[in-house]
């Protein structure tokens, strides 16, 4: 009996609990997955918001509202007049700029209202988009809705391509960490219905200071995050390229010397030749593609931070390494002294083996 009533309690507690919370049906509300910021003027943004309308035994339709605003004011009262049911961000998953709007005014008034609404997860993706953000989000990509596409575009391209991990939350870390530099992707719309990552937007004080090319992208990602699946192409002199595919890669930071600075970083690569075109894969083929594997990892990566040192930025977070392997950390003597003799060493370990088919 003592144990009925203690049921009959908790049931009591869980359905008065639940009345106190503000109930919404989702047939009548509006719920926005992605939104796009396009620049009009210094005052002035054009923005643009994706609500999927879901219908039975079919795709999505994607329903694209747009109004103009100051930057400091949301969008979101104007485009609520367009729209016959309350707007709601709890479903929001991507965030666009466009490339003229970061480079102009700068992300950060933007950014900042997305931290603070509860309703916002922080695995909210941010982007540029080379062109205009309502040109691309009004296109027609896959069968899940166009945010659904581009965020699920972004979560394989971490996952099995060359863009390190990237959300809100690590865009805000970054921002907020002395001594590092933060950046998000760049999407190009190359169709009707195709678009992809042509980059990564390096961000100064939330505007672009400079450009990370697709090509780039494999060694900024060794720097910067680690492979659990990758795809690389290494050409040899001797003739052949090989494409090596299932690579994982770690990297390990050390502060070696200081006055002036010096930092070592070991590059862990395993992967596997799946394709080769030349003539037979002999294992002297597999040790010179090793070889040229590994120059090339330590030749591109001191190249990219090298830029990164002439255009006093630090997206690698060198900074931040060296404050948490020094007390009384002085950034500001970092940035304006010690940053731009820092001396970088990389010591690569590249592993191959054979396997699949050779062409």
């Amino acid at each position: 009996m003592g144990h009925l009533c203690k049921l009959i309690a908790s049931v009591f507690i869980v359905f008065s609990l639940t009345g106190c919370v503000k109930k919404e049906i989702l047939d009548d509300i509006s719920l926005i997955e992605g939104i796009g910021f396009d620049y009009i003027d210094e005052k002035n943004i054009l923005g643009t918001v994706v609500i999927p309308v879901y219908l039975p035994d079919e795709a999505p339709r994607n329903n694209i509202y747009s109004a103009k605003a100051e930057i400091k004011k949301s969008i979101l009262q104007d485009i609520q007049q367009q729209t016959a049911d309350p707007i709601v961000t709890g479903s929001l998953s991507v965030v666009l700029f466009s490339k003229k709007l970061t480079e102009k005014v700068g992300i950060l008034p933007l950014v900042d209202p997305f931290q603070r609404d509860p309703g916002v997860g922080s695995g909210l993706y941010l982007a540029v988009v080379d062109g205009e953000t309502k040109e691309l989000l009004g296109g027609q990509y896959g069968v899940r809705g166009n945010a659904t596409y581009i965020s699920k575009l972004m979560e394989h391209n971490i996952k099995h391509e060359d863009l390190p991990k990237t959300n809100l939350q690590l865009f805000l870390a970054d921002f907020y960490q002395e001594g590092k530099t933060p950046y998000i992707p760049q999407l190009k719309k190359i169709g009707k219905d195709k678009m992809k990552i042509n980059g990564i937007s390096l961000l100064k004080y939330g505007k672009i200071v400079d450009f990370i090319p697709s090509e780039e992208m494999f060694f900024f990602k060794l720097l910067v995050d680690k492979y659990s699946e990758g795809l690389h192409k290494v050409e040899i002199e001797s003739g052949g390229e090989a494409a090596v595919r299932s690579i994982h890669s770690s990297h390990k930071y050390t502060l070696t010397k200081r006055e002036p600075t010096e930092i070592t970083i070991e590059i862990e690569v395993d992967g596997i030749i799946n394709e080769f075109t030349g003539q037979e894969l002999t294992p002297k083929k597999i040790h010179e593609l090793q070889q040229q594997f590994r120059e090339d990892i330590q030749k591109e990566c001191l190249k990219l931070i090298q830029r990164f040192k002439d255009k006093e930025i630090d997206p690698v977070g060198f900074g931040h390494f060296v404050k948490t392997q020094t007390r009384n950390f002085d950034v500001k003597k970092w940035r304006e002294n010690h940053y731009k003799d820092l001396v970088v060493k990389i010591k690569t370990d590249v592993k191959i083996s054979e396997s699949g088919v050779i062409e």
